[in-house]
C-alpha cells in the first residue's frame, strides 16, 4: 500500500503538498508539538512539527546556509551568537563555520527537537558537542528579555506563527531582540513567504520600522517549503543590508547555497511585494 504525506499548506485556498512516504520512522506528541520523521522517496529523511515540514534531507542547506551567513558575513566580528529555536542543528552547524565565534548559544523550547535531530539527522546536530555552544531548553521569547546588550547576532530559527511559535512573530519580541543585541549587532527571523503569507508579512513590516533603523526582507528558493520559497527579515540600528558589503576574504568554504552573489540578489523582491514590505533600502 502507498503512502503519501499531505502538508495542507493553506487549505482554506485549496492548496497542498503531496509527498510519497517510504517509512514512518518516529511519531509522536512531545510537551508542545507533534513531531514526525518520515523517510520519503524524492526528498530523504523528512522534519515534521505540527504537520509541518521543517526541513529535509536534501534541501535543509538552502534554509540553513542563508539564515545563517547573511547576518554573519554582514557583520565585522560576529564573537558571540544566539539561535532562538534551530534545536536541530543546522543553524548552529552554519554559524560555527566562522572562526570568529566565541560563543553560540542555542535555546530551543522543546528539548525532544535536539534529541531527535541527534538520532536521524546527524548531518544537522553535528556541532553540539563544541566547546563553544551552550543549549538551552526554554522559552526563547523570556531568554532573549533576560539578556540586554549580549550577542552580535540573534537567528530566530522559529516555527510559522501558530502554537509555541506565535510569539516570535509579535512587536513586543522584536522589541526585546533590539535590547539584547550589542551595538552594532545584527539579527534575522523567519518571516514566511511573499507569494502566500502576504498578511503575515504585511504586520511585520507596519511594527518594524518602530523598533529598527535599518531592516530588509531577503529570500531564498527551497523546494518544500509553501510556494517554493521563504524569507527571512533583516533587522539593525547601524547596519543596512542593502548597503554593507561582505568582505570576500571571511567567505567560509564548504558552502552549496550561500555566496556573496546570493547574499546581494537575495535582497531583490519582486515590484507587487515591495507593495506590502516596506525596507530601509537605500535609493
Amino acid at each position: 500500500m502507498e503512502l503519501w504525506l499531505d502538508e495542507e499548506l493553506e487549505l482554506k485556498e485549496g492548496r497542498a503538498l503531496k509527498v510519497r512516504v517510504n517509512k514512518v520512522l518516529e511519531s509522536f506528541q512531545t510537551k508542545y508539538q507533534r513531531l514526525e520523521i518520515v523517510e520519503t522517496q524524492s526528498f530523504g529523511r523528512m522534519f515534521l512539527l505540527d504537520g509541518v515540514i521543517m526541513f529535509t534531507d536534501r534541501d535543509e542547506f538552502c534554509y540553513h546556509e542563508m539564515i545563517a551567513h547573511v547576518p554573519m558575513m554582514s557583520h565585522p566580528k560576529p564573537e558571540k551568537v544566539l539561535i532562538v529555536g534551530g534545536g536541530d542543528g543546522g543553524a548552529l552547524r552554519e554559524v560555527l563555520k566562522h572562526a570568529s565565534v566565541k560563543e553560540a548559544i542555542v535555546c530551543d523550547i522543546d528539548e525532544k527537537v535536539t534529541e531527535m535531530s541527534k538520532e536521524y539527522f546527524p548531518q544537522l546536530a553535528c556541532s553540539f558537542s563544541d566547546c563553544r555552544v551552550r543549549v538551552f531548553h526554554s522559552d526563547g521569547a523570556k531568554f532573549i528579555r533576560d539578556h540586554s546588550e549580549s550577542f552580535d547576532v540573534i537567528l530566530v530559527d522559529s516555527t510559522d506563527p501558530v502554537g509555541p511559535g506565535a510569539v516570535l512573530f509579535a512587536k513586543d519580541f522584536y522589541t526585546s531582540i533590539k535590547k539584547a543585541l550589542k551595538p552594532g549587532g545584527i539579527a534575522v527571523t523567519q518571516a514566511e513567504s511573499f507569494q502566500y503569507h502576504k498578511e503575515t508579512i504585511s504586520a511585520l513590516y507596519e511594527f518594524i520600522p518602530e523598533v529598527f533603523r535599518e531592516y530588509g526582507y531577503y529570500w531564498i528558493s527551497i523546494p518544500t517549503y509553501p510556494s517554493g520559497i521563504i524569507g527571512f527579515t533583516f533587522l539593525s540600528d547601524q547596519v543596512n543590508p542593502y548597503s554593507c558589503s561582505p568582505d570576500p576574504k571571511r567567505l567560509v568554504s564548504d558552502l552549496k547555497y550561500y555566496s556573496l552573489e546570493m547574499h546581494k540578489a537575495s535582497f531583490v523582491i519582486p515590484p507587487f511585494a515591495k507593495k506590502f514590505i516596506k525596507t530601509s533600502q537605500i535609493c
